[in-house]
């Protein structure tokens, strides 16, 4: 479209050199300058993610990193020349070289370079909040981090490359869009082309100024000119709340998602569970469970094993290490289930209460049952204990270890904002159902999915997809990261593993999960700027048609001046004042369509009424009103008026 705006800019140039006048050249002008103003709306756009990735390029330094060896000997060595899969160390006020995981040990981490947030955050080893990233400054403690990003691969070095604009690609939607305009075009195109016999033949011939000057007109090169700035503008504002999208078409697809599944974990609550109390079986000491769930979780890293260790500590435990030739046995999203198997045969295991009872064999009695039902009805999660002792035929459950989570403050007020929007929210989690429903009614999601193992999620998704719905997924772990690469929306927390980060279309940089709802205001955003400013270059037409239609046939037919209803003093200046808008209009919708179409939670028919109501009608009264304006003076040029 903007080459047929060029072609028309050196013919017309053409035809001013040979056979100059004030009105030709004047065309002239404004059409070099309307292909201008078209690449002016892109280069803006550019220009921005430019300048944002100048700040990011700025908070990259080099960096010796010091690389650990298998016999535990250091080296010091350039961050560049890091491997995948290489162990460094990081103390305080250094600066970690790479992308990776927190293989040992807790550390406060400054990573206000990444997300701007100047707080400090907390990764550790053990859990979903074991990533890191280089550039970001180790403030306290000493951690190792195994590299996952080889040097020009990093999370920093994507999000450069992406605010730049070098990965960036067409949208479905914006293909589709294209390909109308483009088919629109050759239609004008089209019946321009066959215009000069008929005026030849009506008496009325036409010179090459006009059919161009009509054919830049009645082409819908507003939104031609600014198709790419709309989707580069979406991508900006993403990276501007701190959100890196991977692609176009996520941020797209986050203006049509209807559900979206939440993982409770980290992302509807704080998702540092803490134990609470210890809640013995009958006939088994309270000190008897503490002694075994403290032994079941001396080896677990996360905050839970953790917080039950303390737990029991502040109990009276003793402080003793785990036995000689103990095995400990990690926690799956299969099993459910982590423990320690001990040399003499013991072996211990703690987890849901299903799990427990299936690696068991027997049920729990009835007092137990009851105790897990309660903790589960007050919002916390019971972690079963379960015991097999050494020689015995059979194990027993000892008791009930009661974790308490807590809810983000503002959750249900989010939630309530995105039900307003037509979305679905649907909370996954591998608690039980009775606790899954006590924090689903605590948050105010519409529904939830207990005891969900991955393949649960992945099959939730794929049944919402089969239905036609988008669908939105955010997490942080690792058994997040097959439901966050299938969902079309997948937005991974940087807080998280970089299983989960890989997995995901989107990442957010501040590590809050309620950011979705700034995610999907934003798509809407690009969708609705889109389509409005689309419906406005296209009814822009409604006016062109009356100034340059009747300009053009007036001489032979006079009864067409009843057209003129805007009353334009002559054809020169009709024509030249409806180039002259169809460059300027371009200008004065660049800041529109980079700070995009204000959106208000509303449903999609009266957004739909609204935008046809304000664009529709405005792109047919402004262009008249415009032409008018631009008519009064350009008539007082000699030559024109």
């Amino acid at each position: 479209m903007m080459f047929l705006v060029w072609l028309g800019s050196v013919a017309t140039t053409v035809a001013a050199i040979t056979g100059p006048s004030v009105f030709t050249i004047s065309v002239a002008v404004w059409l070099w300058l309307t292909v201008v103003f078209g690449n002016l709306a892109e280069a803006v756009a550019e220009g921005r993610g430019k300048a944002q990735a100048a700040s990011l390029r700025a908070t990259r330094t080099d960096t010796v990193a010091r690389l650990l060896a298998d016999d535990g000997t250091e080296s010091r060595v350039p961050g560049t020349r890091l491997k995948v899969g290489d162990r460094v160390v990081v103390e305080a006020g250094e600066v970690i070289p790479g992308d990776g995981d927190v293989v040992e040990g807790i550390a406060s981490v400054d990573e206000s370079a990444i997300t701007g947030e100047s707080a400090p955050v907390i990764r550790e080893a053990g859990g979903d909040r074991s990533a890191v990233t280089g550039g970001t400054r180790v403030l306290s403690d000493r951690i190792v981090v195994t590299i996952t990003a080889a040097a020009g691969e990093t999370f920093l070095d994507r999000m450069i490359a992406l605010v730049e604009g070098t990965s960036r690609k067409k949208t479905p939607n914006e293909i589709a869009l294209s390909i109308l305009l483009v088919s629109l075009t050759l239609v004008f195109l089209t019946a321009v082309a066959t215009l000069p016999p008929m005026a030849d033949y009506a008496g009325a011939p036409q010179d090459l100024v006009v059919l161009v000057a009509l054919l830049v007109c009645l082409i819908p090169t507003t939104i031609g000119a600014l198709l790419s700035a709309i989707g580069i503008a979406g991508m900006d504002r993403l990276v501007r709340v701190n959100v890196l999208a991977m692609s176009g078409r996520a941020v797209e697809a986050a203006g049509d998602v209807s559900t979206l599944l939440l993982d409770k974990t980290g992302t509807i609550t704080y998702g540092n569970r803490q134990a609470a109390r210890f809640v013995p079986a009958p006939g088994v000491s309270e000190e008897r469970l503490r002694d075994v769930a403290r032994l079941s979780s001396l080896a677990d890293q996360t905050p839970e094993g953790r917080s039950i260790v303390e737990l029991a500590l502040t109990q009276g435990a003793d402080d003793r290490d785990l036995p000689a030739g103990a095995t400990f046995v990690e926690f799956t999203a299969q099993t459910r289930m982590s423990g320690v198997d001990l040399a003499d045969g013991t072996q211990v295991r703690k987890g849901a209460g299903s799990a427990v009872a299936g690696w068991l064999g027997t049920n729990p009695s009835p007092e137990v049952t009851d105790v897990v039902d309660e903790i589960a009805r007050s919002g916390g999660t019971p972690l079963v204990i379960g015991c097999i002792d050494a020689g015995a035929a059979e194990g027993r459950v000892l008791g009930v270890v009661h974790l308490k989570d807590v809810v983000k403050q503002g959750m249900r007020e989010r939630f309530d904002e995105l039900r307003s929007m037509g979305i679905r929210t649907v909370m996954i989690t591998g608690d039980n159902a009775l606790t899954a429903r006590a924090i689903a009614d605590e948050a105010g999601v519409d529904d939830f999915l207990a005891e969900a193992t991955p393949e649960d999620k992945m099959a939730y998704i794929r049944k919402e997809q089969e239905g036609g719905r988008l669908v939105a997924m955010t997490g942080d772990g690792t058994n997040d990261a097959p439901a966050l690469a299938a969902a079309d929306v997948g937005v991974a927390m940087n807080s998280g593993t970089a299983a989960a980060k890989e997995a995901g279309n989107m990442v957010d940089l501040d590590s809050d999960p309620t950011k979705l709802i700034d995610i999907v205001e934003i798509g809407k955003q690009l969708l609705i700027t889109r389509g409005a400013l689309t419906t406005f270059s296209i009814a822009n037409d409604v006016a062109k048609y009356f100034a340059i239609i009747p300009a053009m046939f007036v001489a032979a037919y006079p009864s067409l001046d009843k057209l003129n209803v805007m009353g334009l003093a002559t054809p020169q200046s009709a024509i030249l004042s409806a180039v002259i808008f169809n460059a300027l209009v371009i200008v004065g919708l660049i800041p529109l369509a980079l700070r995009g179409v204000r959106f208000r939670a509303a449903s999609a028919t009266s957004v739909l009424r609204r935008n046809i109501l304000v664009f529709g009608l405005g792109g047919i009264v402004v262009p008249f009103a415009g032409i008018k304006l631009i008519d009064l003076l350009v008539s007082t040029i000699p030559g024109i008026g």
